[in-house]
C-alpha cells in the first residue's frame, strides 16, 4: 500500500505545482499598480479623492478587456499624510514589482518617495503641485495636474487684468506645497504688476484663522490670494466672512474644490479660482466622469478624483503606444505625448505631457455660486495661444 501511494503523492503534488504555477502565471500576466495616497491625516481629502478616481478607472479599464489584454490588479496604502509612511510604501511598492505608482498626492510625500520609484524605474503619476517635482531630473515622474509655474501666472493676470487690482495679500500653508506656490505666485505677480502687500504663513492643519484674516484685512489689501490644502481653505473662507472680508478672494484649485465648497457652506460664495480641472467644466467627457463619480462613491469629486482618474488613462496610452510591458519604454514614451480625448476618452480633454512630466491642456477660471463651480472662462493650452 504504502509504495503504491508514492506514485499517486507524486501526482498530487505535480497537480498542485502546476496548479501553483497556473496561478503564478496568472498574476504575473496582471499589469499591478501600487495606489499610494493620503487616506488620513491632513490629506485625507485629496487622497480619498484621488484613491476613488484611480479605482474607478481601473474599473473601467478592466471591464472593458484591460490594457493590452491584461486586467490591472490595483494594491491601496494609506501614507497617512506622512512623507516617511510614503517613503516606505514606495519601497514595498518596488519590492513587489509593481508596473506603476498612482501617487501620493501631497508634494511633500512626493518630493520624498519618488527617490524610490526613480531607484526601480517605475513610473509614477502624482497630483502634487510643488513645482520642484518636476525640476529634479526624474525621467519616471509625471504629473497629473499643472504645476504651480504654469498656474500661477494664469492667476495673478487674471487678479492684475481681471480685477484690476494693484496690491495682493497673499496667505499660504507652510510646506512644500505652500511654499512652492507661494514663490512661483511672488514672481508672477511681479510680472503682472501686483504688489504684495501682505505675506502670511499658516500651519497644516491650522483650526484657528482669526490672525491670518486680521494680518490680511490690516493691509488693506485689494484681494486676498489663498493658497492651502483643502479643509484650512474652508478654514479661511468662514473666517474671511466672520471678520466681514468684502474684497475678492482669489485661489488656485484647492480654494474651490467641492469639499471646500462643503465645509465653507455660504462662506465659498463668490471665491474665485483658477483651476486645471473640475466637473463642472462644459466638457461631455467631463459631465459623464462627474456622472459616474456620484453613481459610484455618492458623492461629487473634486479635482483630485479626476486627477487619478486620468492618471491611469494616461499609463494606459502609454502603455498601448510602446505595445509592451516595459517600464523604462513606457515611461520613455510618456514624455513628449500628445492623448487626444477622441481616441482615448478616459483622459476627458486633449493632454501633453513634456520633457519634464509637467503636462498642458486647458484650464479655467471658477467662481463659487450657489455652492457649486461655475466656469466663468475658459483658458487654452499654452501650447494652442
Amino acid at each position: 500500500m504504502t509504495a503504491q501511494r508514492h506514485p499517486i503523492r507524486r501526482l498530487a503534488t505535480a497537480l498542485a505545482a502546476a496548479g501553483l504555477l497556473g496561478l503564478a502565471a496568472t498574476a504575473q500576466a496582471q499589469i499591478k499598480i501600487a495606489i499610494l495616497q493620503e487616506l488620513s491625516g491632513a490629506g485625507a481629502t485629496a487622497g480619498t479623492n484621488a484613491k476613488n478616481g484611480a479605482l474607478l478607472a481601473i474599473k473601467e479599464i478592466n471591464a472593458a478587456g484591460g490594457i493590452l489584454g491584461k486586467k490591472i490588479e490595483a494594491t491601496v496604502s494609506d501614507t497617512q499624510s506622512n512623507p516617511g509612511v510614503a517613503k516606505g510604501l514606495a519601497s514595498k511598492a518596488v519590492d513587489d514589482d509593481v508596473f506603476a505608482v498612482i501617487g501620493p498626492t501631497f508634494s511633500g510625500s512626493i518630493m520624498v518617495s519618488m527617490a524610490e520609484t526613480k531607484r526601480a524605474q517605475i513610473p509614477n503619476f502624482t497630483g502634487g503641485e510643488a513645482a520642484a517635482i518636476t525640476q529634479q531630473g526624474n525621467p519616471f515622474i509625471f504629473r497629473t495636474s499643472f504645476t504651480q509655474t504654469t498656474a500661477m501666472p494664469k492667476v495673478a493676470r487674471y487678479i492684475a487684468g481681471g480685477l484690476k487690482a494693484k496690491t495682493v495679500a497673499v496667505i499660504y500653508v507652510n510646506n512644500d506645497f505652500g511654499k512652492g506656490g507661494r514663490d512661483s505666485f511672488a514672481k508672477a505677480a511681479e510680472a503682472a504688476g501686483l504688489k504684495v502687500v501682505a505675506d502670511i504663513s499658516t500651519e497644516s492643519g491650522q483650526l484657528d484663522w482669526s490672525a491670518p484674516v486680521l494680518k490680511a484685512k490690516g493691509a488693506n489689501a485689494d484681494v486676498v490670494f489663498v493658497y492651502t490644502n483643502e479643509e484650512e481653505s474652508a478654514r479661511a473662507l468662514r473666517e474671511l466672512r466672520k471678520q466681514g472680508w468684502t474684497k475678492p478672494v482669489v485661489g488656485e484649485t484647492t480654494l474651490t474644490g467641492q469639499k471646500v465648497i462643503e465645509l465653507a457652506g455660504d462662506a465659498a460664495n463668490g471665491a474665485v479660482a483658477h483651476v486645471g480641472l473640475t466637473v463642472d467644466a462644459p466638457n461631455p467627457l467631463m459631465l459623464k466622469f462627474k456622472a459616474k463619480f456620484y453613481e459610484e462613491y455618492k458623492v461629487i469629486s473634486d479635482h483630485n478624483g479626476i486627477k487619478g482618474y486620468t492618471g491611469v488613462y494616461l499609463l494606459k496610452a502609454g502603455i498601448e503606444k510602446v505595445g509592451k510591458l516595459d517600464r523604462v519604454a513606457v515611461a520613455k514614451a510618456l514624455h513628449g505625448l500628445t492623448v487626444a480625448a477622441a481616441k482615448q476618452p478616459g483622459v476627458l480633454m486633449d493632454v501633453s505631457v513634456d520633457a519634464n512630466g509637467d503636462l498642458d491642456r486647458e484650464s479655467y477660471i471658477v467662481e463659487v455660486k450657489g455652492g457649486r463651480q461655475v466656469v466663468k472662462e475658459v483658458l487654452p493650452a499654452l501650447g494652442k495661444k
